[in-house]
């Protein structure tokens, strides 16, 4: 549970530590005191985006701190190399240059990868979750949340994408006669003038070589000649060779009379053997070295087709030489398509069927569920103060898609009487409020996650049905952490833990501050919700009957 919030320069509030408890905690103050920037912070550490006009003006930078205690030991401390504690510690900071640090008992994590996890911790619920009801686009994937049918729907997604392949690959192949005639003329020409030329891999590459090599041919030959000279000497002096070769054999000699010159001898020696070698070398380049005017002019016709051929089909020897491949390989399709779309079909008839085979189980699946869905929305309805209303799942068949082959419209009908229609055209503001909370109650129980946030979800709600929402929170709230930001003072007088949000100003600048209230603080702040700033002893004496 979330048992610790520490928000730094976050819009008007400078510094504030919230703890909560277990059970129901209520936020409530004046509108505009700051009751949505404490969510906006909570959803920041559970990896929400974060703005740079999220940071208080005249601060470098925000951040968020929270402690979750009694953490369980998920699969993701271990996939992503964070140490596992039980009191988890998440943080992060928003820069004004737009970075955001974010880290998990100390460790440094990406935004995404820290929503991977905050989606296992929290779930927020606001205002928006009552209207996404009203789109039907958004109901199969309510009732899928609710069958926990993951498992079959990813085996048919798997059989629809083969499917989807055999269909796209039936539509390459497919064309009219006149379409398939002009393609088969351009790679047959293609074809013919790349096989014309007779390319061999990394022919351009040795060619070019070549020709560099024979436009600087006369400068490599008098240089070969002037090394040779060097080496073997010439007709009006000895080359390195022979000079070496001389002091080898006085160095040899004097060796004979003192030992002192026999390191001197090898070392000579050594060298002489070396630039001997060389000079062997240099001599057999200088017999290879050939050339003519004639392979020059060859050359350049050669890498003259070559380079013709880069231009329309690949940057070297090698990616023409597979684009002829491909030609081909196209050419064969085409001239075969007619077979080959036939064998296709024959793969796309197994292959929908299979498909057909998961989607009816998963309609199967859902028809179950749907019943069961339904059942639980009306008991907890009727807890809610609609005990008269009337909820269905209505289907109809779709043609295949990855979800199945099902649309499914929730139906309802508020009062005694009245026949089933869709919900967005007979749901009030106040229903929808209440039938979100009843579904997300219901989905409550397939998952792990501890800490439920509602955030104003009691908009339109008022009187009995007020106490009935107060009521279901605060029975919720016996196995879940319940966070709620309201306005209702029949939902404050439940909550086990009674956080204020107030706004002053000092010294120019706003501060929000949350203050834990006692039972004398609860007592005013309800007087206040109940009556306005006009807090009497009558509207004193109705809050304190509702805290009893």
């Amino acid at each position: 549970m979330l048992s610790l919030l520490h928000i730094e320069n976050i819009a008007v509030i400078e510094c504030s530590d919230i703890s909560f408890d277990r059970g129901f905690n209520v936020l409530t103050g004046e509108t505009g005191a700051g009751k949505s920037i404490v969510i906006d912070a909570i959803s920041a550490i559970l990896g929400e985006r974060a703005y740079r006009d999220m940071i208080r003006t005249g601060a470098n930078k925000a951040s968020v701190r929270a402690v979750f205690t009694d953490v369980p030991e998920l699969s993701w401390f271990a996939d992503n190399g964070v140490e596992y504690d039980s009191e988890t510690v998440i943080q992060r900071e928003i820069h004004l240059d737009g970075k955001n640090v974010c880290r998990v008992n100390g460790t440094l994590v990406t935004v995404s990868i820290l929503r991977k996890l905050g989606i296992q911790l929290i779930n927020i619920h606001g205002q928006h979750d009552s209207a996404s009801l009203l789109d039907e686009a958004n109901h199969l994937g309510f009732l899928d949340a609710f069958a926990d049918n993951e498992a079959l729907r990813l085996e048919h997604q798997q059989r629809f994408e083969a499917v989807s392949k055999l269909r796209r690959e039936i539509d390459r192949m497919s064309m009219d006669e006149s379409e398939k005639l002009r393609r088969m003329e351009t790679l047959r020409y293609q074809i013919e003038e790349i096989s014309k030329a007779n390319l061999e891999p990394g022919e351009d590459e040795a060619l070019e070589d070549r020709r560099k090599l024979l436009q600087n041919a006369e400068k490599l030959s008098n240089g070969i000649e002037t090394a040779v000279e060097c080496l073997y000497g010439g007709d009006e002096s000895d080359g390195a060779a022979s000079l070496l070769a001389q002091a080898e054999r006085e160095l040899a000699r004097l060796s004979k009379y003192t030992d002192s010159f026999a390191h001197l001898h090898d070392k000579v020696a050594d060298l002489m053997y070396q630039v001997q070698d060389a000079a062997e070398e240099i001599r057999d380049a200088r017999d290879d070295l050939s050339y003519s005017a004639d392979e020059l002019e060859q050359i350049e016709s050669r890498l003259d087709v070559i380079h013709r051929l880069r231009r329309k089909y690949g940057v070297t020897c090698a990616d023409i030489l597979e684009y002829l491949e491909k030609a081909q390989k196209e050419l064969d399709e085409i001239e075969f398509a007619d077979d080959h779309i036939e064998r296709l079909k024959g793969k796309l008839k197994k292959a929908e069927a299979a498909a057909w085979e998961t989607a009816f189980a998963i309609r199967e699946n859902r028809k179950a569920t749907a019943a069961m869905l339904s059942q639980r929305i009306l008991t907890e309805l009727a807890q809610l103060d609609m005990p008269r209303v009337q909820f269905a799942c209505e289907f109809a068949e779709t043609e295949l898609t990855a979800d199945g082959a099902d649309n499914v419209v929730f139906y309802m009908s508020a009062n005694a009487g009245e026949a089933l229609k869709s919900m967005s055209k007979v749901a009030s503001g106040g229903e929808l409020a209440r039938i979100m909370l009843a579904m997300k109650n219901v989905l409550a129980e397939k998952d792990q996650v501890e800490t439920l946030i509602f955030d104003e979800v009691d908009t339109g709600v008022s009187g009995r049905a007020a106490q009935k929402v107060a009521e279901k929170l605060r029975a919720v709230a016996a196995h879940k952490q319940v966070l709620c930001v309201t306005h209702l003072p029949q939902l404050a007088a439940l909550a086990n833990t009674h956080l204020l949000i107030a706004k002053s100003e000092r010294d120019g600048r706003t501060y929000t501050t949350v203050t834990p209230l006692d039972i004398e603080g609860r007592k005013r702040e309800l007087a206040r919700i109940i009556g306005g700033t006009n807090i009497t002893e009558t509207t004193l004496k109705s809050a304190e009957e509702m805290l009893q």
